[in-house]
């Protein structure tokens, strides 16, 4: 894949080429725009509080790996037809599948977790308390899914993704020096302490999530995009990539602009939001809320999503929101049972949430590279792919994306379990 043919949709614009797109567009805006989930909004609000605009220019080299990994997905996608649990299973077998999608699983029920604790916390900067608006939370989620179509579930998730520009007003809302964003965008200023590292391995892996590779190519698959008009697909793909790094990117702004400059401590997303009052005032931390609260019950309903989509692949089961739920009853039931255990969590009086966080974060860091590689040896398996196998450019890219991850899992990983070992590896 060249420059070329990712920006041939634009050579000739005209209204039949806009239709296309539109009618296109879904599966790369909404794949991307998910990852600014309630831990991805914490993620980028502590980048913010805690280090400023330092590791701003991160964004840039992270956007060029988020567009790279999801439109290889979305590419095969289109040309075999088939998700990728269905291509793991039949390149790798079944018991490599199964222990993918074990992992997998785990890893996406701490998130969805984290989720319905992003929606208690945002609602209760309103006053209202989490045993209405999570219970409240699950039933929309669930009643959307299914009973709605796919092409409903799409539009309102399209929807959704519109809510994220509460961001971006709140950054302008806090009045940055322009001149020093831009400055901190391209400029790496990068103090090697343990907890920049550790907030950069937490950037990155917010960022590029596995779940993400499988719902992005099994989206596609359920749109009934092909390899004919695939053209207008990756360009979603890469609209998207850039919609979730520029939210991602104000998050950082506002909160480098106020609450770092302030020297105020936080620790969650809620705490950002209810900090920004008393130096910007309460529409931003309005805006912060309700676009935590849209984050978190979006990513509710498709992480679920993704993780029934990827088991019921894995395993050849029926599945999609385009099917009722006597045509795929695992597909629904697991979507079902994940929801209630979930939000259930978070009913739970004490319960360790941070902890679930932080652990599925390490899993998620833990598989992602494995992920990557299986991807790219199914990508340039050209028995599978044909002529649309990986150009070398984007092999580079790729493979360059493989062992950063994995080295920042590795180091993540060790640091885990033998506490302060980031400290003594840079002499602190």
């Amino acid at each position: 894949m060249t420059a070329a043919t990712i920006i041939a949709p634009l050579r000739k614009l005209n209204r039949r080429n806009v239709f296309m797109f539109l009618a296109l567009l879904g599966p790369g805006i909404i794949t991307a725009n998910v990852d600014n989930d309630a831990g991805g909004i914490t993620t980028y609000s502590l980048a913010g509080a805690q280090f400023g605009l330092s590791l701003l220019w991160i964004m840039l080299p992270t956007t060029v790996a988020l567009v790279v990994v999801q439109e290889m997905c979305a590419r095969m996608g289109a040309v075999t037809g088939k998700g990728l649990s269905d291509l793991i299973r039949e390149s790798f077998g079944v018991k490599v599948t199964f222990y993918v999608m074990i992992a997998l699983f785990l890893t996406n029920l701490g998130n969805t977790v984290s989720e319905f604790a992003g929606i208690a916390a945002s609602m209760e900067l309103f006053g209202i308390s989490k045993y209405l608006s999570v219970p409240l939370g699950a039933v929309v989620v669930w009643l959307l899914i299914v009973k709605g179509s796919y092409r409903i579930v799409e539009k309102v998730f399209l929807v959704a993704c519109l809510v994220y520009i509460a961001y971006p007003v709140a950054a302008f809302m806090s009045g940055p020096d322009w001149g020093e964003v831009l400055k901190a965008s391209v400029v790496p200023d990068f103090k090697v302490t343990p907890d920049a590292v550790t907030m950069t391995i937490g950037i990155v892996g917010t960022t590029i999530a596995p779940w993400m590779q499988f719902y992005q190519q099994a989206s596609v698959v359920e749109k009934g995009i092909t390899k004919d008009n695939y053209a207008f697909s990756r360009l979603d793909v890469i609209v998207g990539c850039f919609m979730a790094i520029i939210v991602a990117f104000f998050i950082v702004v506002a909160c480098a602009a106020t609450i770092f400059k302030a020297g105020i401590k936080i620790e969650t997303a809620a705490d950002a939001a209810m900090a920004l009052t008393p130096l910007v005032g309460g529409y931003a931390t309005g805006l912060f809320a309700i676009g935590l609260f849209n984050a978190s019950l979006f990513a509710a309903c498709v992480l679920p999503l993704s993780t029934s989509y990827y088991i019921c692949e894995g395993l050849g089961w029926e599945l999609g929101v385009g099917k009722d739920f006597r045509e795929a009853p695992q597909f629904y039931w697991m979507f079902t049972v994940i929801i209630a255990v979930s939000a259930g969590i978070i009913l739970l009086p004490g319960a360790p949430l941070i902890a679930i966080m932080y652990i599925s974060q390490v899993v998620n860091g833990a598989v992602l590279p494995f992920v990557l590689i299986v991807i790219l040896m199914l990508i340039n398996d050209k028995r599978l792919m044909g002529d649309y196998v990986n150009k070398a450019t984007f092999n580079v890219i790729a493979w360059g994306t493989v062992v950063i991850v994995m080295g920042l899992t590795l180091l993540m990983t060790l640091d885990f379990v033998f506490p302060g070992l980031i400290a003594r590896l840079m002499g602190h």
